[in-house]
């Protein structure tokens, strides 16, 4: 089924949705799309279907997916969603200046916080899985505590981070990175292509840019930082393992860069007197491309677009604006692809008698999942029936971004032909059971674990 069911429009979307919640609930209890279900379950499987196919009309996109970026209204409007949820399921919420919202459950002894969740915001056109699903799992699973009568130890906060994706402004994991320390002020007057700033927007929310500084979180607050999320990749669904462990996340650094040149008559420049900015801006591409196969490993690289001025077909291009971003586990790797890199285009400026600049917008260390969480998912993988597999995160998320506070974990689930951050998005209602059932074991594991005496 999971061959027809991938969305390729707005429309689809939500009609998969919609069949997945029936599917979900067709036998009241976890969904079953394969082999890979667990034995047993705490959590609600129809009501997350249920609160994925709210969110996925939350941006809907006409034209296809979803279109929920992160400082806008319709990220806004989601955070309120979730809001609704966080206070229906009991929990006390306070939103920081950063705008990330925080649902909080007591625990019955005074120790760090657990916290989990995820985000709500999109790049264009994107999927409907890509941060709700760790959203709305981390609230079903408050939810099935209290169902349980289960009383933690430890308190527990569900959060939602502001702007994870980062296309807006360029910078990824925005919410995370101010509560972590490494992003503050500077960034506040940094501007769209409306010339609104993120202090704007942080108005928008109700926060007052000024205190900023405010929405960082206290070292030694926090106990741990579990996420749950899609693969975005083909690794587990090819292996037919539900439910994936992370060795770590990738560090990722961004540079916007400026390749000037000279604007003139497209038909009156012979060749040998051009200073063709897009031809070198074309060549520096595949520099990138280049000095990232060089290395071994699973390192990437990337040039997202190319923004020719003055754009016409009779003129050559005077200015081309790029990004370019390196990401890779090594963060030693990163900076010699990056070496590499500026060491081509100042090669390539030098031929085409251009100059390119680059600027780093954005720099996101690696972050190493911890082995004592790694374990306890393992763990509760197993009570529930489910294989795991280990493997690295190739995407940026916000728990490397407060791994560097607390030790980090982080659950992976299948993404349908390994397709992600498009409308073809797609993880099956099983699949997604799975996740939060295991996310459920996982923190009921870790607040018996973590602060406990050793036993003799």
């Amino acid at each position: 089924m999971r061959d027809v069911l991938i969305p390729r429009s707005g429309i689809h979307l939500r009609l998969v949705l919609a069949f997945s919640l029936l599917w979900a609930s067709f036998d009241g209890s976890v969904a079953a799309d394969g082999p890979h279900i667990a034995t047993a379950s705490h959590i609600d499987a129809g009501r997350v279907q249920a609160n994925l196919e709210h969110l996925a009309g939350i941006g809907s996109d006409p034209a296809g997916g979803i279109t929920r970026l992160g400082l806008s209204q319709a990220e806004l409007d989601a955070h309120k969603y979730a809001v609704d949820l966080m206070k229906d399921a009991g929990l006390s919420v306070r939103i920081d200046a950063a705008g990330n919202v925080f649902g909080r459950r007591e625990g019955s002894a005074k120790l760090p916080v657990i916290l989990f969740g995820s985000h709500l915001d999109s790049v264009p056109h994107g999927g409907a899985y890509d941060g709700p699903l760790g959203t709305i799992g981390a609230i079903e699973v408050i939810r099935a505590l209290n169902a349980a009568h289960v009383k933690t130890r430890h308190p527990l906060e569900v959060v939602v981070w502001t702007n994870e994706e980062g296309p807006h402004f360029g910078v990824s994991a925005f919410g995370s990175s101010v509560a972590a320390g490494s992003v503050g002020p500077e960034v506040l007057d940094r501007k769209d292509e409306q010339g609104e700033t993120v202090a704007d927007w942080l108005r928008r929310y109700g926060q007052d840019p000024g205190q900023l500084a405010s929405a960082r979180i206290a070292p030694g607050s926090l106990a741990a930082i579990v996420e749950l999320h899609i693969e975005q990749g083909p690794n587990l669904e090819e292996a037919k393992i539900p439910i994936g462990v992370v060795q770590g996340i990738v560090g990722l650094r961004r540079w916007k860069c400026v390749a000037t040149g000279t604007a003139n008559h497209a038909g009156t420049t012979p060749m040998t007197r051009r200073h063709d900015a897009l031809a070198t801006a074309a060549r520096e591409l595949l520099a990138v491309r280049d000095s990232v196969r060089a290395e071994d490993g699973r390192q990437v690289g990337t040039v997202g677009y190319l923004k020719a001025e003055p754009g016409a077909p009779n003129v050559i291009a005077g200015r081309v604006e790029f990004p370019y971003e390196l990401r890779d586990l090594d963060a030693a790797k990163i900076e010699r692809m990056y070496a590499a890199t500026q060491k081509r285009f100042a090669d390539i400026d030098r031929e085409e008698g251009t100059t390119t600049v680059c600027t780093e917008v954005n720099h996101i260390e690696p972050a190493l999942g911890d082995p004592r969480i790694q374990a306890t998912i393992r763990e509760a993988a197993r009570t529930a029936g489910l294989a795991t597999m280990d493997l690295p995160s190739g995407a940026v998320h916000d728990a490397g971004e407060i791994s560097r506070l607390a030790p980090m974990g982080m659950i992976f689930v299948p993404s349908h032909a390994g397709i992600s951050h498009a409308p073809q998005e797609f993880t099956s209602p099983g699949d997604i059971a799975n996740g939060v059932e295991v996310l459920y074991r996982t923190i009921v594991l870790l607040d018996k674990k973590l602060g406990a005496k050793p036993t003799a």
